[in-house]
């Protein structure tokens, strides 16, 4: 038996036997309508083709007015699954919008690598730099990275007493020494210079190093002497003197024995 709601067209299937000759009371789940349904007539009992197509397969039966005047029994349309999201793929217009901010994160990267790589060079290779620019020993110094301005410097520098003729000699000895990475010419004059404990100045002397040039690494002995030194003399002091610039020099205490 096929119902259909005078309100909204709505059609179900519904079992005749539960609708009595008087008919009874329906209501529809969809639209919420309530009606008369009369029964069926006695030809309408035969068993009736399926409906093409029904909105809701749902059957609507209510009670027989005389025995529940106002209860409607229906069955509640089936919801609908909800589905899973789909992840939907980026558009070219989507990419062109991520192409600006990867560039400048990149820039970024670039950037601080070539920061990085300077930093280290300039560490790596500061001996080399202050031999080319003189004046950065200033900021390793200040750095904590103390360096030597030319590569030429002054090592195993010591001194003792002779007698000569009955004279006192004093012999300075040491070695010049090569700390760079390339051949460099050696300063070619050389200032010893005496002190007393307050550092005062008493005398100093100039020699030439027997050596002109140096290749990296290499080292050269000097010797230096000097006769009747001052009594009062505690410290000694060797040096390249450039005529006024920054000199290299080796300081030590008064030679053994001095009183």
């Amino acid at each position: 038996m096929i119902l259909t709601c005078p309100a909204c067209a709505t059609r179900y299937e519904a079992d005749a036997a539960k609708f009595p000759p008087q008919g009874r009371k329906v209501r529809c789940a969809k639209c919420g309508n309530a009606w008369h349904q009369p029964g069926p007539e006695p030809e309408s009992f035969a068993p009736e083709p399926a409906p093409v197509a029904t909105p809701v397969a749902a059957e609507i039966v209510a009670a027989p007015e005389a025995e529940k005047p106002a209860e409607q029994a229906w069955a509640e349309p089936a919801m609908p699954r909800p589905r899973a999201p789909v992840a939907q793929p980026s558009t070219p217009k989507q990419r062109m919008a991520i192409l600006p901010m990867l560039g400048v994160a990149l820039g970024w990267v670039g950037l601080i690598a070539v920061v990085l790589l300077i930093g280290l060079s300039a560490v790596r290779y500061r001996q080399e730099i202050t031999v080319i620019w003189p004046q950065s020993a200033g900021v390793y110094s200040r750095l904590g990275m103390p360096v030597k301005t030319d590569g030429i410097d002054f090592t195993d520098v010591t001194y003792r007493r002779e007698s000569e003729d009955s004279q006192v000699v004093l012999a300075v000895t040491g070695r010049i020494v090569n700390d760079g990475v390339r051949e460099l010419p050696v300063p070619q004059t050389v200032r010893v210079t005496l002190s007393d404990s307050g550092n005062k100045e008493l005398y100093h002397w100039n020699f030439t190093p027997e050596v002109q040039t140096l290749r990296p690494g290499q080292s050269a002995p000097f010797l230096t002497r000097l006769s009747s030194p001052p009594a009062a003399a505690r410290h000694l002091e060797v040096r390249f003197d450039k005529g006024g610039a920054e000199d290299k020099k080796a300081e030590n205490e008064k030679p053994e024995g001095e009183k």
